[in-house]
């Protein structure tokens, strides 16, 4: 994968951001995810563990520890890109991350809902600091994060 061109205006606009969000990660990422389902409702059938639930989403203490690990999963990934020029999660992760959305049957329109979730999820909790620099920063980080999972999307072996 090539290295991205990520300035340190734009590092700093992330990690400035993630600094703010990262106290409130669990409900974060719980808001990030309602809001993914609030756009694509059929998307709950892709979580096993959502399927045959009927405990309301918000209330849901397997979709709140999943949330929490995708959201502090893509803020820390953001964060590390400058450093790394790429997304840094461990290969098996990314390689199970691959696998877990082919299976699911997640296609491009859903990484733009999840891109579209994530930046309202980030403009609410730090809209003072949002902004077209920093929407373009986050943005810059979540193509490359999915670009990563994608590489790996195969059928699990």
């Amino acid at each position: 994968m090539a290295t991205v061109n990520f300035t340190e205006e734009q590092e700093a606009l992330i990690l400035k951001s993630w600094a703010v969000m990262k106290k409130d990660a669990a409900d974060l990422g719980l808001k990030f995810f309602l809001k993914i389902f609030e756009i694509s409702p059929s998307s709950t059938q892709q979580f096993s563990f959502l399927r045959n639930s009927t405990v309301p989403l918000n209330k849901n203490s397997k979709l709140k520890s999943h949330s929490m690990a995708v959201f502090v999963m893509t803020c820390e990934a953001a964060a590390q890109l400058r450093k790394t020029g790429k997304i840094t999660i461990r290969e098996t992760t990314l390689q199970k991350l691959g696998s877990v959305h082919h299976n699911a049957g997640v296609f491009d329109a859903q990484f733009e809902v999840t891109r579209f979730a994530l930046f309202e999820t980030i403009k609410e909790a730090v809209p003072d600091m949002w902004n077209e620099e920093m929407k373009n920063a986050w943005g810059i980080a979540y193509d490359q994060l999915v670009l990563a999972i994608k590489a790996e999307m195969k059928p699990s072996s």
